[in-house]
């Protein structure tokens, strides 16, 4: 097959072509939040339509539409839906041996008021998992933590999901960072300082709006004590590690300082009032009145998951990750795709002599030693011997978690097959151009067009590799610094993390709440869209208005 050069505009007509590249994106959404279609029926229903735009309006060969299908969907159940997968059996162990109601009662004498159990929760261990491993895994343990806390479906999976966004850009160590770096030939420090110069204002801002959220304004102010001290904690390590060190351990020190700096007042400061959980049909009413629980039985129940964090640390670290793949890591160019499709001006530079067009690589990695989800199955089989299970009892807990999550898996390799087709036709790339052809409102659309890349696929670093380049290369024609606009990118991109569907996937299948997705699409789509423009109007000032945008601690 020769090279397939795309077309941004198929149609000649910038509005036509737009309208046409975001059809699967609101056949998606829309039968999802307005026909209340299964989200797996949903995601494949989105898929027919992508391939379809490809084949018939961006003219994209038969023999790569199909290529490129194939390489999504294997994608989305390897690696993202082996660690969900996973994940749900570690969880499914804990719960069939009552652990959960342990943690629940210690977590309640730690923290009583439900308020502040998000921020130590959704917030501060969340971020810490959002470090170590990203991809999902901080919103399947919190979410799961908050259920068994007596939080409703809604509330555990749309907290965790607003929570889970000011650490995005530094998770899984630094991924979204390094990728950024690696797509646009920019310093990755430079690039890791600037967005330390843009999150740390929204760590300190997402406690009080996730509390907002939950209880209200008067509910926020009731905690606002233990708000601040969990947001201005992460803040300032966030800012420290992101200017002086760089992007792979911001997230890790970050959450270490919030959990800390909360744990510390809670014993010195506790609220005057304790807020109650409002209690549903599709709840079980608990009893959140602090419960003393013995030391032994504690540290059984906190067991599997310190053997998962100790899991999750080790496969993330680089030299351990490079020896596993060592033993064993494949990788299989995918054919009818691998460099046979070229992107163009101005999404990608103008080839030279030096610097040729590039095409796009293809190549599926079967690192099975080193991905994050056999670290969490060794972990969860460890943890299982650990709790009382024999081998033969873990393995029916894991058949049976297999069939929990087979509609999941389904949503989740139909969306990441929706989002490859979309990045390799150039349907990405013709919606990026319509929010880049914005003016002097640029750095505000740019920051906006990061939000709709992890939207679209699900992850920062996939947004920070689409539309790192174009970044860039409108940030030098519009006379705003590129390290600016390439980091607001990867900024913008973390408010997109809780409205993509894999996320609200995720949280749904480690609620038990599969089915409702539609609903939790509306109950943080505001939240989204407002945080995401409060980042875009912070870049835009620090474009025109604060001098500090090429600054950069050296």
């Amino acid at each position: 097959m020769e090279i397939w050069a795309q077309n941004y505009d198929p149609l000649n007509n910038p509005w036509m072509s737009t309208i046409l590249a975001a059809l699967p994106i609101i056949v998606l959404l829309g039968s999802i939040a307005i026909f209340h279609l299964r989200i797996h029926l949903a995601a494949i229903l989105g898929l027919v339509v992508a391939v379809a735009v490809a084949l018939f309006i961006f003219r994209m060969p038969a023999e790569a539409v199909t290529a490129t299908t194939l390489y999504g969907g294997a994608y989305g159940l390897f690696p993202i839906g082996w660690i969900v997968l996973n994940l749900i059996f570690l969880y499914q162990l804990t719960v069939d041996k009552g652990l959960f109601k342990l943690i629940r009662q210690h977590l309640s004498s730690i923290a009583p008021d439900p308020r502040i159990q998000v921020i130590l929760i959704a917030f501060a261990f969340g971020a810490f998992f959002e470090g170590a491993a990203g991809f999902g895994t901080p919103v399947a343990i919190t979410a799961a933590i908050l259920i068994q806390l007596g939080f409703r479906p809604l509330a555990a999976c749309g907290l965790s999901l607003i929570a889970n966004t000011a650490p995005v850009a530094f998770g899984a160590l630094g991924t979204p960072i390094i990728a950024l770096a690696a797509v646009t030939d920019l310093d990755i420090l430079k690039l890791s300082a600037m967005v330390g110069r843009q999150l740390p204002f929204f760590s300190v801002i997402v406690p009080f709006w996730v509390i907002w959220a939950m209880a209200g304004f008067r509910g926020m102010m009731g905690v606002w004590p233990a708000a601040l001290t969990a947001g201005l904690s992460f803040a300032i390590v966030q800012f420290l590690v992101s200017n002086y060190h760089g992007p792979w351990l911001v997230d890790i020190f970050a959450s270490i300082a919030s959990i800390a700096s909360i744990i510390l007042l809670l014993k010195f400061w506790q609220p005057k009032t304790l807020w109650e959980l409002p209690v549903a049909d599709d709840t079980v009413p608990i009893n959140n009145e602090p419960v003393v629980v013995k030391k032994k039985d504690m540290v059984r129940a906190w067991t599997p998951w310190f053997i998962l964090v100790v899991f999750i640390f080790a496969w993330g670290v680089p030299t351990v990750k490079t020896a596993l793949n060592t033993v064993s890591a494949p990788q299989f160019e995918v054919a009818y795709l691998h460099k046979l499709v070229k992107r163009t001006p101005p999404i990608a530079p103008l080839p030279t002599l030096e610097k040729p067009a590039k095409t796009e690589e293809a190549v599926f990695k079967l690192n099975w030693i080193s991905a994050t989800g056999t670290g969490i199955l060794f972990a969860a089989i460890v943890a299982g011997f650990a709790i009382g299970y024999s081998l033969k009892e873990m393995l029916k807990v894991y058949i049976e978690t297999l069939w929990r999550v087979r509609f999941s898996l389904i949503t989740i390799a139909a969306m990441l097959a929706l989002g490859y087709v979309t990045k390799y036709s150039g349907a990405d790339a013709t919606l990026g151009l319509a929010l880049a052809k914005t003016g002097v409102l640029y750095p505000f659309f740019g920051t906006m067009l990061g939000w709709l890349g992890v939207a679209l696929t699900g992850s920062d670093t996939a947004s920070n590799v689409l539309f790192g380049s174009l970044q860039t290369i409108t940030a030098k024609q519009t006379d705003v610094s590129p390290v600016l606009m390439a980091a607001a990118n990867s900024s913008g991109g973390v408010m997109g993390k809780m409205v993509d569907a894999q996320s609200i996937v995720v949280a749904s299948t480690a609620t038990n709440w599969y089915g409702h997705e539609g609903q939790i699409l509306r109950y943080v789509f505001f939240h989204s869209i407002a945080l995401a423009a409060l980042v875009g109007i912070l870049v835009f000032l620090q474009a025109y208005v604060v001098p500090f945008s090429d600054m950069v601690v050296k």
